[in-house]
């Protein structure tokens, strides 16, 4: 009798998308359904972003780019950094297939079977996936919505290391809580990275949306460590392009560069088109971001404050990208998401959440939360929080 891999029955289906096909469902009997289970903006992608696409002319042959990336495309990308106060060099980059790629060719060059990574949880889904195809053990340290998911106490960092431990990975601001992290709680990373010499990963997707004042600090301004920071970026939210499928891996470790390249090399190149467009959206207006950051301040506030009025949730007040994690007063977050799709209507329409228990990694946590993402006009958010309170006044499962 044939059999499939076990690997592939022990890969983690993704909470953002297992539950698709009951949308799909939903929709063809007609049910409206508001999408806030992904980070897929509404926001307009910039205009001149486009201006590649339908410039091109179409005699031009589609070709392989070097496995590294267009070069103009670095050396595009590195006059960011460095405009951020991050001194990179074009060949410190390596452009790849979305972050998620980016995050990939980091586990496959820096881990050996069995290695561990440490992480605060939650965190974003598809480090589950991406250390199960990688072979590495993710160790979590749990924060809690009590605290804003704040960064857990140093102390338990140091309570994990092993000697498998090789690095510590972090999302700033956090997929899916939107926690940011401070200066100092990146520089007491950083002592624990050199004193127990450990790699330190950050994605930071979501660099440009900082809200209250505050300012991120990138895990690339640290100092002295250079040889032992890789950063994992995209440009999928800050240009609302998530189709481009375009990201890049950034390191000054010249030896971590070279063996990535490896990777890089095997799937030969990153898509054409998706660098023209990510190039050309560098040069995206001041008053794009203005616009765009203005536009989620106002969904984030509209949201968490309706959240916190439905009766028994409680969402805390993210810093950064355009997430939260709600409590529902639920028995079962899975089985929520999931009737909320096929058994519950209102007027014809329902709400998708993310079931928060795919961003831990410790079972059994997270039952009682969703992940929401603020990615819809405030109009469709009103919506879609009505749809929740009437939700929980109908459902089986909650705690009255």
């Amino acid at each position: 009798m044939l059999q499939l891999s076990t690997r592939s029955s022990q890969m983690p289906a993704s909470p953002i998308r297992k539950l698709v096909p009951l949308a799909d469902q939903a929709k063809k009997r007609g049910i409206k359904v508001y999408h806030l289970n992904i980070g897929q903006p509404d926001i307009q992608t910039p205009d001149v972003a486009l201006e590649p696409l339908k410039n091109f002319d179409p005699k031009t042959i589609i070709e392989y780019t070097n496995s590294a990336g267009l070069e103009s495309y670095r050396r595009a990308l590195a006059g960011y950094y460095q405009r951020l106060g991050i001194d990179v060099d074009y060949t410190d980059i390596l452009v790849t297939a979305g972050g998620s790629e980016a995050l990939f060719f980091t586990f496959m060059t820096l881990f050996d079977h069995g290695e561990e990574v440490i992480i605060p949880e939650p965190f974003y889904t598809n480090y589950n996936s991406i250390a199960q195809e990688a072979d590495v053990k993710i160790v979590p340290i749990t924060s809690s919505i009590e605290s804003g998911f704040a960064l857990p106490p140093i102390e338990e960092f140091e309570k994990k290391i092993t000697d498998k431990t090789k690095a510590i990975l972090i999302c700033n601001p956090s997929n899916p809580t939107g926690t940011l992290y401070s200066r100092q709680e990146l520089e007491q990373l950083r002592q624990i990275a050199i004193k127990h010499d450990l790699f330190l990963i950050a994605d930071e997707v979501y660099r440009e949306f900082v809200y209250d004042g505050n300012e991120h600090f990138s895990v690339m301004q640290l100092e002295d460590i250079e040889d032992r920071v890789v950063l994992v970026d995209s440009n999928s939210k800050r240009f609302s392009q998530c189709g481009t499928r375009t990201g890049y891996l950034i390191s000054r470790n010249k030896d971590f560069i070279k063996l990535a390249m490896k990777y890089a090399m095997a799937r030969l190149s990153p898509p054409y088109f998706g660098q023209l467009v990510g190039e050309a959206s560098l040069k995206a207006p001041k008053e794009y971001f203005k616009q765009v950051y203005d536009e989620y301040v106002k969904r984030r506030n509209f949201l968490i404050e309706a959240l916190n009025n439905i009766p028994g949730v409680f969402a805390p007040m993210p810093h950064g990208a355009f997430y939260t994690i709600a409590r529902l007063p639920i028995d079962d977050s899975e089985k929520f998401c999931s009737w909320l799709l096929s058994d519950f209507n209102d007027k014809g329409e329902t709400v998708m959440f993310a079931p928060a228990p795919g961003f831990y990694a410790t079972p059994g946590l997270g039952t009682d939360e969703v992940r929401i993402a603020y990615v819809l006009n405030i109009d469709d958010l009103r919506r879609s929080m009505e749809l929740l309170e009437k939700a929980l006044e109908q459902y089986p499962g909650t705690r009255r």
